[in-house]
């Protein structure tokens, strides 16, 4: 008898569910896992749990949108306790698959789907051991005998294979060192606040989405009119509380509406095999201009002709304007008022906002072989197309919307533009100065007593990557990217752009976030060799290859990726 593979999976949240689907999936049955969970719980994760939600937080996917486990959520909440339909306000009987669903709610949800794959394992012959409250402090290489060993604040123990599932993660920053300064809204009790006084909320994406519902829930009460309208009032004690949001332009995300392809696919995108064909005729890069005629602009031809003659001759930066435009000339409240009118539409009538869905399914098309760009094309990306995807694609869902109204109409929530040289500064007694460029190009500089950084999980760096013995080993490396002009580089260089170096034959590389990884999320070490045990898709660590990522979705096409090379030399 052959051994039994030995596979480690390090985080055991969404990632690490949707990993463990895949593994029991591929009709093998010779391996045994082992699953290490810092927390005492599987399947959440930081979102779905109490480290990232209250019962008030949503999720912006439903039903149908999410990727297939083992039952669906509608089989599933048939088989809940009502004392936990009661608490999170479900009714059965009219709940449908379009619906979305409270985050600690479909946080049982996956820890139920968990159950459910383990049960399926047993039956299948895997043996699956869960070390429960087990963080991974470290994992090092024995390149000689191609082992990966796993260490515990107790143990040290070995694997053939280990993949990296560590989910969310947030470097101290401010908090802890500066009063009223938070570098996240979670755990969402920490911003769990009774206030008297302005906040300045950093980002207006669904991460401070959260943080306002948090505190509108602490310091006053929503009531729901006879005309079904919602209004928000004020405690008294919390009579002088603002909550100030701060964000590019001054822009709020788009509403969440009806989905066609629910899960981000599209039979007209680019094969991986047209990909490569690309690169061979362009240097072995693949163009970013490129990518967004075939993936987007080509697919409106006879979907959406009307649309596609508007677009057809833009630029990315054209079009990004053109875009922008209405955005940038309405009030943002405004605004978020039509698009929750347009979404409601959408949604009731099943009709998706084609365009907007197709942003959607461009950013998850370019997310995996964005490491083929040149450094002149991520640049592009992150400044021109990454700021109007981030907000079109957020899908803030509707209940969300009307609270922000409400917030909104009481006079108590509001927005403020920045720019992209906006700073934050703590002060040594409590509270930030925040300084940025309001619209009318004047430099503001506001004191403001408490602070949340809502701007969501940052592209971490090669410095910031938790398992130092690989560093040491050099298995790892720091992402980079290469110029496709040598002149632009040096005009970088002679900008000051400290990101940017040259290797000895005169390349140059843009270093970016996060660790070098190839098409199979395997890490690379200093010399570009994958190495084939160990495996990644922590985002935080992976952002500067892999720009944007989306959630479940991400999950979900990233693991069969990974088990599809584990099995490969297996």
């Amino acid at each position: 008898m052959r051994a039994k593979r030995r596979i480690a999976i390090v985080g055991g949240g969404p990632s690490g569910l949707f990993l463990y689907k895949r593994l029991l999936e591929t009709g093998e049955t010779n391996f045994e896992v082992e699953i290490f969970e810092k927390k005492a719980i599987l399947g959440s994760g930081m979102p779905y749990s109490t480290e990232g939600a209250n019962d008030e937080h949503v999720t912006n996917i439903s039903d149908n949108e999410t990727p297939e486990l083992v039952t669906s959520i509608g089989e599933w909440l048939q088989t809940v306790p009502q004392e936990l339909l009661e608490r999170f306000n479900i009714d059965i009987v009219n709940f449908n698959e379009y619906k979305v669903l409270p985050r600690l709610l479909f946080g049982y949800y996956l820890t139920a789907q968990f159950d459910l794959l383990r049960d399926i394992a047993t039956k299948l012959g895997i043996e699956t051991r869960v070390r429960y409250e087990s963080p991974v402090i470290d994992i090092d290489y024995d390149q000689e005998n191609k082992a990966v060993w796993v260490s515990t604040s107790n143990e040290k123990i070995k694997f053939d294979d280990v993949v990296i599932c560590t989910g969310h993660s947030w470097p101290s920053r401010f908090e802890g060192k500066f009063e009223g300064c938070f570098d996240s809204p979670y755990p969402p009790t920490k911003v769990a606040l009774k206030l008297n006084h302005a906040v300045a909320i950093r980002g207006a994406s669904l991460t401070a989405v959260d943080a306002i519902r948090t505190l509108a829930r602490e310091n006053g009460t929503f009531y729901k009119e006879e005309n079904g309208n919602l209004t928000y009032t004020l405690n008294e004690e919390s009579s002088e509380l603002k909550m100030v949001m701060h964000s590019r332009g001054g822009l709020l995300p788009a509403v969440r509406f009806h989905l066609e392809d629910s899960h981000l696919s599209n039979d007209s995108l680019l094969t991986e095999d047209e990909i490569n064909l690309h690169k061979k005729g362009n240097g072995g890069f693949l163009s970013l201009d490129y990518l967004f005629q075939k993936d987007f602009k080509d697919i409106f031809r006879e979907k959406d002709p009307e649309f596609h003659a508007k677009i057809k001759d833009l630029t990315i930066e054209e079009f990004v304007d053109e875009m922008m435009e209405l955005r940038l000339t309405l009030d943002p409240f405004l605004l978020l008022k039509a698009e929750y009118t347009e979404a409601e539409k959408s949604i009731k009538r099943h009709q998706s906002i084609y365009w907007k869905e197709m942003l959607a399914v461009l950013s998850f098309a370019m997310n995996h072989p964005a490491k083929y760009f040149s450094a002149e094309d991520m640049q592009r990306l992150q400044k021109v197309l990454m700021p109007l995807i981030s907000i079109v694609i957020a899908f803030v869902p509707q209940t969300s919307c009307v609270e922000l109204m409400a917030l909104y109409h009481a006079g108590i929530l509001s927005i403020e533009g920045v720019g992209f040289d906006s700073e934050v500064i703590p002060q040594e007694k409590g509270g930030i100065i925040y300084k940025f460029m309001d619209d009318n190009k004047k430099l503001q500089s506001v004191y403001y007593k408490t602070f949340i950084d809502c701007v969501g999980q940052p592209h971490l760096s090669y410095e910031d990557f938790p398992f130092e013995s690989l560093k040491k080993q050099k298995a790892v490396s720091p992402a980079k990217l290469r110029y496709q002009s040598g002149a632009t580089a040096l005009e970088a260089i002679n900008a000051g752009n400290s990101f940017v170096e040259s290797d000895e034959v005169g390349n140059y590389y843009l270093n970016v976030s996060g660790i070098s990884i190839n098409d199979h999320f395997q890490i690379l070490d200093h010399y570009g060799a994958f190495n084939e045990n160990i495996y990644i898709m922590a985002v935080p660590y992976i952002g500067g290859f892999n720009p944007d990522y989306s959630g479940l979705d991400f999950c979900e096409a990233t693991s069969q990726r990974i088990v599809n090379a584990i099995f490969a030399k297996a």
